[in-house]
């Protein structure tokens, strides 16, 4: 069973959000907030799989819980998925570096909603390659400056391979791009993310772009 907390300020989204989860037979919402406080306090008792988490809440907002759920140790279990838009590219970047594992659009599609919950649960967190590619260009300003010294553990391969996570592509896309088998391509990132002590793609689809292994603009 995948256990959910929704944080949102809106007691109508997260009503939505509950009624359309718990009508999936491997999905229970374990409790809601509507602050980042009341959130963090929810997510210390319940430890949920996932956080389904607005970034504009009062009493600590969507940012500034996420950054706190990433930094203790004892909640690594917990992925955040950021609920959002695409006009708020500075927010998106700090999330991103804060350790969110996910964003989704207000607007999504029920399906996208029960599907990134269930993607981010099993610990492979990355939207769609398209939605990917849009969000970080976009959102591009807002990284730091080139700098390639994370690299340095890795292999050839591997950078090959990151440079293929940070533009969208999934594991059997790395793997046909690369004439490898979808177990080796995994293999390859599960590697990759433990040298890097990222938590998930989309964290190594930020040292992608940070290391200049990928730019705005990639065709």
């Amino acid at each position: 069973m995948i256990r959910v907390a929704l944080a949102d300020d809106q007691v109508l989204v997260r009503a939505g959000f509950r009624a359309l989860l718990e009508a999936e037979p491997d999905i229970e919402v374990v409790g809601e907030a509507s602050t980042g406080e009341e959130l963090l306090a929810l997510v210390r008792t319940t430890r949920p799989d996932v956080v389904l988490m607005d970034i504009r809440m009062p009493g600590g907002d969507g940012l500034w819980a996420t950054e706190r759920i990433a930094a203790d140790p004892s909640l690594d279990g917990v992925h955040v998925v950021v609920v959002t838009t695409f006009e708020l590219d500075e927010y998106v970047a700090r999330a991103v570096r804060a350790g969110a594992s996910g964003f989704l659009v207000k607007d999504t599609e029920p399906v996208d909603l029960i599907r990134a919950v269930r993607v981010a649960a099993a610990g492979d967190a990355l939207l769609s390659p398209g939605v990917t590619r849009r969000l970080l260009e976009r959102m591009a300003t807002g990284l730091r400056e080139p700098d390639a010294s994370r690299l340095t553990a890795l292999t050839d391969r591997e950078r090959e391979v990151l440079r293929l996570v940070g533009q969208g592509l999934t594991n059997d896309e790395i793997a046909g791009r690369l004439v490898l088998s979808p177990l080796t391509a995994k293999t390859h990132v599960s590697r990759i993310m433990a040298k890097l002590h990222a938590r998930d793609r989309v964290q190594l689809v930020v040292v992608a772009y940070e290391s200049g292994l990928v730019s705005p603009g990639w065709q």
